[in-house]
C-alpha cells in the first residue's frame, strides 16, 4: 500500500469512528458547547461538512473551488463572526439526522475525489497548493481534532489509535511554522520525537543526534500540536528546546491561535 493510500484509508476510518460517536448523540447533545470558543457540537460537524465538500471541489473543479474561496473571504471580511454564518448557517438549521446525512454526503464526495489523486498531484487550497498526501493528512487532522472537541464536550473517551501517526508527522514538520506564524524565530537546534503508539509501536522522527527529544504517547503529541491540550496536561517529556516549541506548537494553517490554558489553571 502506498503512503497516499494509507492516508486515504486512515482518513476514512477516522471519519467512520466519529460517525459512530455522533450517530449515538441525543438531540440535546447537538447543542452542547465544545472547547472551541462559541461552537457547539453542531458547529463542529458543520465545519467538517463544509470543508470536506470544499476539499472534494478543490480536487474535481479547481476553478469553482477558487470562486468559493473568494466568496468565503469576502463574507469573512465583512462580518463580525469571521464567516461562521456563511459556513454554518444552513447546517445549523437542519435536524440532527439531516446534519449527519449532510456530512456523510460530503465525506463520500471527498472519498470519490481522493480516489483520483496520485502521489504527485497538487491540490489548490486556501493558501498555497498542497501535495496529495499532505492534503489528505490535513483532512485527517481536522476530523480527529474536531472529533476530539465533540468527544470532550459529551464526555466520551475515544480509544487511541495509530491512525494519527500522520498527524504527528505533520506536527513534526511544522515546528518552524509554529514560530513563523507568530512572527518569531525558532531557537537553533534540532528536535527528535520518540512516541509510543496505541499498540506499543514506537514512532520516531528526527535524527538520533538531535539536540533535544520529545518522548511520550503519540496521542498526547497530537493533542498538543492540534492545540487540543496544553503540554502541561499531557505526559510528554522534553528538554528546554523542545518544550519551547511544544508551548506554541501549531500544526494547522491560518493565523496564530492561542494554546489552551492548562486545565488545572
Amino acid at each position: 500500500m502506498t503512503d497516499l493510500a494509507e492516508v486515504q484509508r486512515d482518513l476514512f476510518d477516522e471519519q467512520q469512528a466519529l460517525d459512530t460517536l455522533v450517530a449515538a448523540l441525543t438531540p440535546e447533545q447537538w447543542s452542547v458547547i465544545t472547547p472551541s470558543p462559541g461552537w457547539n457540537v453542531t458547529d463542529q460537524l458543520g465545519h467538517l461538512t463544509y470543508f470536506d465538500g470544499a476539499a472534494a471541489l478543490a480536487v474535481t473543479n479547481p476553478a469553482e473551488f477558487r470562486t468559493s474561496v473568494d466568496a468565503l473571504l469576502t463574507q469573512a471580511g465583512s462580518s463580525s463572526d469571521g464567516g461562521d454564518d456563511f459556513i454554518l448557517g444552513a447546517f445549523r438549521a437542519l435536524g440532527p439526522a439531516t446534519k449527519l446525512d449532510a456530512w456523510r454526503t460530503n465525506r463520500q464526495l471527498l472519498a470519490d475525489a481522493a480516489a483520483t489523486l496520485e502521489e504527485t498531484t497538487r491540490v489548490a487550497w486556501y493558501g498555497p497548493s498542497m501535495g496529495a498526501k499532505s492534503f489528505l493528512t490535513a483532512r485527517l487532522m481536522e476530523v480527529w481534532a474536531h472529533g476530539t472537541d465533540i468527544a470532550d464536550a459529551v464526555g466520551v473517551r475515544r480509544p487511541a489509535t495509530d491512525r494519527i501517526r500522520h498527524i504527528a508527522q505533520l506536527g513534526f514538520i511544522t515546528r518552524g511554522w509554529s514560530y513563523t506564524v507568530r512572527g518569531e524565530t525558532a531557537p537553533v537546534g534540532t528536535v527528535r520525537l520518540v512516541l509510543a503508539g496505541a499498540d506499543g509501536h514506537m514512532f520516531t522522527w528526527g535524527p538520533d543526534t538531535a539536540d533535544d527529544t520529545v518522548t511520550g504517547s503519540l496521542e498526547d503529541f497530537c493533542l498538543v500540536v492540534t492545540q487540543r491540550r496544553n503540554v502541561a496536561d499531557t505526559g510528554l517529556q522534553a528538554g528546554d528546546l523542545a518544550m519551547h516549541w511544544l508551548q506554541r506548537a501549531q500544526a494547522f494553517a491560518g493565523g496564530a491561535t492561542n494554546v489552551p490554558a492548562p486545565r488545572g489553571s
